[in-house]
């Protein structure tokens, strides 16, 4: 296996949930050595079921696990031991947590002057940085559920996507003051939030606003800014989503279909002017869809080469061709014994997509490993765990 980029890099997570955990893969992803510290009965994803089954195996692949316990003296002495050798730190907890415990930054740097401490939270610096935060809070607040719902009807994104953009933006400014620090040997304080992330996304629409002086409607109401972008019925009774978003485009649709009395309709000469005539113009372009199954229609639809997708359940990604080509799906086994494929890092590096080179750790898996690399003998080893400190 290649050398991968951040080979070397010691990374400490104080991390559990989402946002925190997502840091710390992208970082393990690429190499680095990052360490789970948990409390001795484990992360709280590990149990979650339901919607929350996933958390733990996808977010913590390619990391060590140390369990110990942080509020007896001997634990936060092991950890403070630990920071003394990192690299950075990741911590995700509620505001001002690590700091009553002794590890906040301003401690933990005096301690370790290169040390890279990266806080995620709910909101970066200014009046709302106390309050908790949550992914659908963020949604709401950030105007993100709003664009994607009705008017009267927010609706969150069916994804953690503030939790996991927060974690690699937070990866990011790690990054960043990692390649800082080469020149000046001294590591800062990164600070990642899911407000700030969930308004980043929604500036588009901001920038709209200001431009045009027209609020945009939520994207269920849309107004488009291409002519055909849209969902269509095929002759099967099933789903295709089509987009013709350039002059060129609509040529060679309206070649291709037989569609010449559209070609020539000067009132659909520009995409401008399509947008302007959706009303009348979609119903058309359904009758013309509606004339192939969408095994025909896809294969039409890649042969002419515009842009198409089918309408996807999670269930279908197991075996898409494109995800399973090439190492984009990762063979990951729990330690509560599930096994099954998920999705690697969405990056290539020369070519190649980065791998897994171990599962989700088990509570504690690397415990004694660590704990020896600390410079704690057997004997001292085994007394910590018979008194609990460690698991």
């Amino acid at each position: 296996m290649p050398r991968l980029p951040l080979e070397g890099v010691r990374v400490v997570e104080f991390a559990h949930m989402v946002m925190g955990p997502s840091c710390g893969l992208v970082l393990a992803d690429l190499g680095a050595e990052v360490i789970k510290v948990e409390p001795l009965e484990g992360d709280n994803t590990r149990r979650l079921m339901g919607a929350g089954a996933g958390f733990y195996p996808i977010f913590n692949r390619n990391k060590k696990s140390l369990a110990i316990d942080l509020k007896r003296a001997e634990g936060r002495e092991i950890a403070l031991k630990l920071i003394d050798t990192a690299d950075a730190l990741t911590e995700n907890f509620r505001p001002g947590a690590l700091e009553k415990s002794g590890f906040g930054y301003d401690t933990l740097s005096k301690r370790n002057p290169r040390l890279v401490y990266c806080t995620l939270k709910g909101f970066l610096s200014g009046p709302y940085e106390h309050r908790p935060a949550l992914d659908e809070v963020v949604q709401m607040m950030g105007g993100l559920a709003y664009m994607t719902g009705l008017p009267d009807r927010p609706l969150r994104v069916g994804s953690s996507v503030n939790d996991i953009m927060g974690g690699m933006f937070g990866a990011i400014g790690i990054l960043a003051a990692l390649r800082e620090r080469d020149s000046t040997g001294r590591g800062k304080l990164v600070r990642s939030a899911l407000y700030e992330n969930t308004v980043f996304l929604v500036a588009q629409h901001m920038a709209q606003l200001a431009i045009t002086g027209e609020e945009p409607p939520p994207m269920a109401v849309k107004k488009p800014a291409w002519g055909v972008y849209d969902i269509f019925a095929t002759k099967d009774n099933d789903r295709l989503f089509v987009g013709v978003v350039t002059d060129t485009q609509w040529v060679v649709f309206c070649r291709e279909f037989g569609a010449g009395e559209l070609a020539a309709d000067e009132r659909l000469r520009t995409n401008a002017q399509r947008v302007a005539e959706r009303e009348w113009m979609l119903p058309r372009l359904g009758e013309i869809f509606r004339g192939y199954t969408k095994p025909e229609l896809e294969k039409k639809l890649e042969a002419i080469g515009l842009p198409y997708a089918p309408i996807t359940r999670p269930r279908d990604l197991f075996d898409d061709p494109h995800l399973n080509a090439r190492g984009g799906m990762i063979k990951t086994t729990d330690p509560r014994g599930y096994e099954f494929r998920v999705p690697g890092l969405p990056l290539e590096l020369d070519g190649e997509r980065l791998g897994q080179r171990s599962d989700p750790p088990a509570i504690g898996e690397h415990s004694r490993a660590l704990l020896g690399q600390l410079g704690y003998a057997a004997q001292a080893i085994d007394a910590l765990f018979a008194e609990r400190v460690v698991a």
